[in-house]
């Protein structure tokens, strides 16, 4: 015999009558992106448990943003759980960290074997990776999902990149593919792998992003102090690039805020001071390509280039008492300059995106994940702040050799960066001689030289280290016997022990 239990929540005299156990998923974390998500998914017919810790924002909540939606306040914890159906789907929406093991351990009391709960938020991966484990002596499901859109993509269709205990996945695969972004038909929502997978591919993504924001000021401050152009002449050509192979949401909102004034009438950006700030994501990418050995030294830049643009006392400090080049102005062709910063600007965006994924092709490999390079290159093609049609070009060259080591040797890339470099190198030289940092266009230049270089100046590094300290080398003709030389006459034939980091 089933009995359907009552319940009565009163917010504010006005009374909600509940059916017990009605409720698809409940999502913890009422702020903006929370609130969002819930709405997202109430369009979509799932019946939504809102809850906060702060339990007046519930309240607030369904007066205002939810009325008249299906959504579902809860007054508590365990109201929440008691009204949702099994597997209990939770999702956390909270501020990465302690946050979340402190809400884990509150919910896992109130869920029983096969309950799932999911962190949307912005976690560590290595967190993912202990909490899965964790969850699963419990006999609990733990889910790790990068979300990025913003405000407006939670509302209307993110790119969500889910990971954890794979048998979630069938418990959460249709509200997450509902609601996400779409190009075509095609979800922008895919499962990307176990443990911390999803939030490791998040942190990519964001790293990614850190290099495009950064590329982005580069072209801008070239084209402001080098080429003198008004902010209306800059929106013009950001939207003339937002027709091309640049298009993207970055170069759109970019043009967007170019031409935003403020309430006097003046261009709000002139105001902004130029100090940039960072919630850590770019730092973690930078952090785990140390880790694995990977030289992703383009969002290594961009993440220096804030931390330098939050030293402005400094700064301002050093520009009375430091000078450089007796101009800095640009005295050749205006428009054909701009062109270069347009191919400078694509050439440097694809390394970047070549950097990205040789991360997450390392990552793969000493975690043991079965990364899908093309479904992830699908993945941020809507709904995400990286979404532009450039990455319909990475998914087909992971379709077309799903091995592929890195996307520079594609055969589109590789011709599309022939097409730029002339213009690449004449940028990042100009810039140099003018005294007008360019970081991130600098450093992608560099790489890209590397890489295509059969060799490197790293024999003399391996002498030296060698002769300080009998690190070892290896020679051309014997590679893999690592050899000590007593390059002093006076030095022992002890080598120090050989090894990697």
């Amino acid at each position: 015999m089933c009995f359907l239990m009552m319940e009565t929540l009163s917010f504010d005299g006005d009374i909600i009558s509940l059916i017990y156990k009605i409720g698809d998923i409940a999502l913890i974390g009422l702020a903006v992106m929370g609130q969002n998500l819930i709405l997202n998914m109430n369009d979509h017919g799932f019946t939504v448990v809102a809850f906060n810790r702060t339990v007046s924002k519930v309240e607030e909540f369904m007066k205002n943003e939810a009325k008249g939606t299906k959504v579902i306040g809860a007054t508590s914890m365990e109201n929440m759980v008691s009204l949702l159906k099994k597997p209990r789907r939770v999702m956390l929406l909270v501020k990465a960290g302690q946050a979340v093991d402190d809400f884990i351990a509150k919910l896992v009391p109130l869920l029983e074997k096969g309950d799932i709960i999911i962190d949307g938020g912005n976690s560590e991966y290595g967190d993912t990776n202990r909490r899965c484990k964790e969850l699963a002596a419990k006999g609990m499901l733990y889910v790790g999902s990068g979300v990025s859109g913003g405000e407006d993509g939670a509302r209307y269709g993110p790119s969500l990149m889910p990971g954890g205990s794979p048998e979630a996945w069938p418990h959460v695969k249709d509200i997450f593919q509902s609601i996400s972004a779409k190009v075509g038909k095609e979800p922008c929502c895919d499962w990307v792998g176990p443990e911390g997978a999803g939030h490791f591919v998040k942190m990519v993504h964001n790293g990614i992003e850190y290099g495009d924001m950064q590329l982005i000021c580069e072209a801008y401050h070239l084209m402001k102090d080098v080429l003198g152009m008004t902010q209306d002449e800059m929106a013009d050509v950001f939207d003339d690039w937002n027709k091309g192979e640049l298009e993207s949401f970055l170069i759109e909102i970019s043009r967007d805020i170019l031409r935003f004034k403020d309430s006097d009438g003046k261009y709000l950006l002139d105001k902004i001071r130029d100090t940039a700030g960072q919630k850590g994501t770019g730092k973690w990418t930078a952090i785990s390509a140390l880790e694995y050995g990977v030289p992703v030294s383009l969002i290594a830049e961009a993440v220096f280039a804030r931390c330098l643009s939050a030293m402005q006392g400094e700064r301002i400090e050093a520009s009375k008492q430091i000078k450089g080049p007796a101009t800095t102005k640009y005295t050749g062709d205006k428009k054909e300059f701009i062109n270069d910063i347009k191919y400078a600007l694509y050439a440097s965006k694809i390394v970047s995106y070549a950097q990205g994924f040789m991360l997450l092709r390392e990552a793969a490999k000493e975690l043991n994940w079965k990364l899908n390079m093309g479904g992830i290159a699908l993945m941020w093609r809507g709904g995400c702040i990286i979404r532009s049609v450039f990455l319909g070009n990475i998914k087909q060259a992971f379709d077309k050799k799903p091995d592929l080591s890195n996307l520079l040797l594609d055969d589109f890339f590789k011709g599309e960066i022939q097409k730029c470099q002339t213009s690449w190198r004449k940028v990042v030289a100009t810039a140099v001689t003018l005294g007008v940092p360019t970081p991130a266009f600098s450093t992608a230049l560099a790489f890209f030289d590397g890489y295509r270089s059969a060799r490197l100046p790293a024999n003399m590094l391996q002498a030296q280290r060698d002769y300080f300290g009998a690190h070892t080398y290896e020679l051309l003709d014997n590679p893999g016997k690592f050899i000590h030389t007593n390059w002093t006459g006076h030095g022992g034939n002890v080598s120090s022990t050989t090894y990697q980091v």
